[in-house]
C-alpha cells in the first residue's frame, strides 16, 4: 500500500529549505533566507536574484521540484500574492503548496494537510511577518491521525482516484 503515511520521517525534521520568488517577491525571499540561515536551516536559492521581471511558474516549479524530488524536505515561494505560485507547484507531482497569509493558516496547512510547499505574498507583509510565518511553518507538525486519510485522499487524485 504507497501512502504519504509511509514516505513521512519519523521525526518531520527539516534541514533543507528549497527558496525561491518572483521579482515581486525577490526583497522578502532575501530576508528570509538570511533569517532561515541564521536558525541553522540549509536553504537551496532557486531564484529571482534580482528585481527585474521573471515568470511565477518557472521559480515555482524549481521550488517544487526540489522538494518533490527529495533534495529539500521543504520549500517557500514568495510572489505577489502566494495564490500564482501555489497554482504552479500543485501542478508537481507529490506537491501540497498552501498559500498563506496569517499564522492561522499556517498551522493549518502543516497539521492538517501536511503542506510541504508554503507560498506567500511577499507586498503583503513586513520582513519580520514573512520570516515569522516561515518559521511557524517550518516548525509545525502534521498532526496525522484522522487527517491522514484525508491528505492520502489528496495525494490519491494524481494517481487518477477521487
Amino acid at each position: 500500500m504507497s501512502t504519504v503515511e509511509e514516505g513521512r520521517s519519523g521525526t518531520d525534521a527539516v534541514h533543507r529549505v528549497a527558496l525561491g520568488s518572483d521579482h515581486r517577491g525577490y526583497e522578502g525571499k532575501e530576508v528570509i533566507k538570511l533569517y532561515l540561515q541564521t536558525l541553522g536551516y540549509h536553504v537551496a536559492d532557486v531564484g529571482a536574484f534580482g528585481k527585474d521581471s521573471v515568470d511565477y511558474p518557472d521559480i515555482a516549479v524549481k521550488v517544487a521540484r526540489k522538494v518533490a524530488s527529495g533534495d529539500c524536505e521543504r520549500g517557500i515561494v514568495v510572489d505577489n500574492s502566494g495564490v500564482a505560485s501555489a497554482m504552479a507547484c500543485n501542478k508537481v507531482r507529490g506537491i501540497r503548496a498552501a498559500p498563506c497569509h496569517d499564522p492561522r493558516t499556517v498551522v493549518a496547512s502543516r497539521e492538517h494537510c501536511n503542506a510541504n510547499v508554503l507560498t506567500l505574498a511577499g507586498p503583503f507583509h513586513s520582513g519580520d511577518q514573512l520570516c515569522e510565518l516561515a518559521r511557524l511553518w517550518l516548525e509545525t507538525r502534521f498532526a496525522g491521525g484522522r487527517h491522514w486519510s484525508r491528505v492520502n485522499k489528496l495525494m490519491s487524485i494524481e494517481r487518477g482516484g477521487i
